[in-house]
């Protein structure tokens, strides 16, 4: 359904895109009141929205629905935009129509919330607004948590119980088609480009030994038998074992 061509009555093969000229024009007569160059922004950005809902693909929601709630977020970035910032519009278009979408999944969720924690809930998400504004920063939760006068891990919980989980592939920027997903901003500290290369070059030593050799290690250290087990399975001394065992770790040694 997300690749239809018609969503909402709009044939979205038929929108059409703005450039980065018309966009800043239109949004200074916007902001002068002129509501024709309101409404064709609106328009000349709704492909916008469509981009941000494919991304919600495979959650039984109604496409139709997530389109008209993401144009009220990007009704809401037109209406807020502050054109004096250096910052395209769609950099900012795009957390708010995401935003608006995440809501509606959020007060639409299956999973059922005690009305207690998603209350307390809402209530730190307008003192983390109005902390936001007083200090200029995002306030931590502890901070939100004594700005509420309760107990910080109260509101962690109860900010995590009405967050919607998101894709890994789920664009946090988009502009001019190109996206950036949430799985590109996450840092993997256990397989480290070095761990990766070792195992490569590991790899390669072991290539270059004898296929005794080969056997004897993977019997040694991957299935984990004494030499005298490894001498009695290939039918050589355990003394022999032990010096081609020698040799191979040696070899590798080198290799590396």
């Amino acid at each position: 359904m997300y690749n239809k061509v018609e969503i909402c009555g709009v044939n979205t093969s038929k929108l059409k895109l703005l450039s980065n000229e018309e966009k800043r024009e239109l949004l200074i007569r916007a902001k002068n009141g002129d509501d024709k160059a309101r409404e064709k922004l609106i328009n000349g950005n709704l492909k916008l929205v469509l981009s941000v809902i494919q991304s919600f693909g495979g959650r039984g929601e109604n496409p139709d629905d997530l389109f008209q709630v993401g144009c009220i977020g990007l009704i809401k970035a037109v209406d807020n935009f502050d054109i004096s910032l250096d910052v395209k519009f769609s950099t900012y278009a795009v957390p708010m129509i995401l935003g608006e979408i995440r809501r509606y999944l959020r007060d639409n969720n299956s999973i059922r919330v005690s009305r207690s924690l998603r209350d307390l809930a809402y209530k730190a998400l307008q003192a983390r607004e109005r902390l936001s504004a007083k200090l200029s920063r995002e306030p931590t939760n502890a901070e939100i948590a004594k700005e509420l006068g309760r107990a910080e891990s109260e509101v962690v919980n109860a900010l995590d119980s009405i967050a919607d989980p998101i894709s890994l592939y789920e664009p946090i920027y988009t502009d001019n088609g190109d996206s950036v997903y949430v799985l590109d901003q996450i840092k993997d500290e256990k397989n480290t480009d070095d761990q990766w290369l070792d195992e490569i070059a590991i790899s390669q030593a072991i290539g270059k030994l004898s296929e005794r050799e080969r056997r004897i290690l993977s019997l040694r250290f991957y299935n984990g038998r004494t030499q005298t087990e490894v001498s009695d399975e290939i039918g050589i001394s355990q003394a022999q074992v032990s010096r081609l065992e020698k040799s191979a770790l040696e070899k590798i040694k080198h290799e590396l």
